[in-house]
């Protein structure tokens, strides 16, 4: 019989951060002004989170911090929501990648598990660190509403997960800056049914 717990999560992608459009990954560039007015907008002074979980990296916790010391919330930082590590694209531009070598960028899309970059973190390990926090946020927070200040890629991955896609798909998601993503879990565990009620939308 299922629990008759339901969570809800609500994932959160950081604003433009300074410097503007590059593979970022572990590089802690802050929001730009841009950035900062994307998230205010996407929350639009509405707080109906319980508690706030977010990547440790600037362009999230700073964003994270004033929301929750605004509303009075508890803040949470786990260094498995950070972003996937790029390896020797990090800090560069598609334009610089596609002069270095035109096809990379394409044989990456089309195939992150065996065509990541040099020095980059494996899409497995990626995944296993993603649904572990994944997991232990559910876990904790039960019956809860829960707002995740993340990246793109660590809510491509929750979305894939939950979607039992393959893992190779998940660039495929479009996550845009300040774009939010809900998701409901009714029961828990193992027995837990996870139902993606909107991508990239507005509360």
């Amino acid at each position: 019989m299922m629990s008759d717990v339901t969570t809800l999560v609500d994932m959160i992608r950081h604003g433009e951060p300074v410097g503007g459009k590059k593979f970022r990954g572990r590089l802690d560039d802050p929001l730009s002004e841009k950035g900062w007015a994307q998230m205010r907008a996407a929350v639009e002074g509405h707080c109906p989170w319980d508690v706030v979980v977010s990547s440790p990296l600037s362009r999230c916790a700073a964003f994270a911090r004033e929301l929750a010391v605004r509303h009075g919330l508890p803040l949470e930082m786990d260094e498995r929501l950070m972003e996937i590590g790029f390896g020797e694209w990090e800090g560069h531009t598609a334009e610089d990648l596609l002069a270095r070598d035109p096809g990379a960028l394409a044989r990456f899309w089309r195939d992150p598990v065996n065509h990541r970059p040099p020095g980059a973190e494996a899409l497995t390990d990626f995944r296993d660190r993603v649904i572990a926090v994944w997991n232990d946020i559910l876990a904790r927070h039960a019956g809860g509403h829960v707002l995740i200040v993340g990246h793109g890629g660590v809510i491509r991955m929750v979305v894939r997960h939950v979607l039992e896609m393959p893992l190779g798909r998940m660039f495929r998601l479009d996550v845009p800056n300040a774009g939010l993503t809900r998701i409901r879990i009714d029961g828990r565990g193992e027995d837990a049914l996870p139902i993606l009620m909107f991508h990239s939308g507005s509360l």
